[in-house]
């Protein structure tokens, strides 16, 4: 088993870890795809726990794993690895005094990157965000999902294809592709996975989520998560509050040591920060009224936006 601690990492599941009926259901269905061969794609919008879940189905499976974030100026060799840096040889020889002979030679050193280093181990492989990478730099993924083969340059030495090891698995996140900075996929690459598609948690699971990251009563925590679904369901594009909301609203009353209460002008102004996105100044009032019209909503109070 290869365990560089500057390459894999050692997962297994937090501590804090919810796992509601809903989240186990995922769970299973994604390591069935694995059990059956496939990798798993987990796709959906900011804040819905894709990576959290991915870790976590990579937990269960009981390797080290390998971690890659997708970014626009990836290339192949940051995926397989490339020529970096050089090794220099130097040999002099005096063994006779009056003869000298140097031998001097300096070659290119190759350096396997992540995915090379998880196809070779049979190690977990986690692309986080794939489609953050341009499309060309993803092009090594069709043979080796399907082929079960990773081309390899010849400049490393040594065979041109490296035989995928039975153990490699691979699971990917991604965002839709309306987000900045996301690029369209291969639909060649989508076809190879099995893409579970996530939106926002049921209510139970928002409430235990938010219960067990912020420390706070179940009461409180049902509030807040009764205040972040009402504001969803008033959201236009400029306003998508996920479960990542609750949680920080959570977390600051907790360190303040405050409970969930819409007459408390400290809670008022944090939901407002919290929930408020960042819009053009005009539509900044109109917003404002849906997210305080929602506070008062949750704990049956007259809006007081303003």
């Amino acid at each position: 088993m290869y365990t560089d601690p500057a390459t894999v990492l050692t997962v297994q599941r937090s501590a804090d870890f919810v796992e509601t009926l809903y989240i186990r259901d995922l769970t299973n269905r994604a390591l069935d795809y694995i059990g059956a061969g496939f990798p798993v794609h987990f796709s959906g919008p900011a804040g819905v726990g894709k990576t959290t879940l991915a870790m976590h189905v990579a937990a269960q499976l009981g390797r080290s794993v390998v971690l890659i974030c997708g970014d626009h100026e990836f290339s192949t060799s940051d995926l397989v690895g490339g020529l970096y840096g050089y090794r220099k040889k130097y040999v002099k020889d005096n063994f006779i005094r009056s003869v000298l002979k140097t031998d001097e030679s300096m070659t290119q050193h190759w350096v396997d990157n992540r995915l090379t280093t998880a196809c070779q181990y049979g190690l977990t492989l986690v692309y986080d965000e794939f489609t953050r990478s341009r499309p060309e730099a993803n092009n090594v993924l069709l043979s080796l999902l399907e082929e079960r083969l990773l081309p390899l340059p010849a400049s490393r030495g040594g065979e041109n294809y490296l035989k995928v090891h039975p153990n490699f698995t691979a699971i990917f996140t991604s965002n839709p592709e309306e987000y900045a900075g996301v690029y369209r996929s291969q639909d060649a690459l989508r076809d190879r996975m099995v893409t579970i598609e996530l939106g926002n948690f049921d209510e139970e699971t928002e409430v235990t989520i938010t219960q067990a990251k912020s420390k706070l009563t179940l009461e409180d925590s049902k509030r807040i998560v009764s205040l972040v679904r009402r504001v969803r369901e008033a959201k236009s594009n400029k306003l998508t509050p996920t479960v990542r909301a609750c949680i920080v609203i959570g977390k600051i009353l907790n360190l303040r040591g405050e409970p969930a209460s819409g007459n408390n002008h400290s809670f008022r102004q944090t939901c407002l920060d919290v929930l408020m996105p960042e819009v053009p100044a005009g539509d900044r009032e109109r917003v404002g009224q849906v997210i305080d019209e929602a506070i008062a909503a949750s704990f049956g109070l007259e809006a007081k936006y303003g």
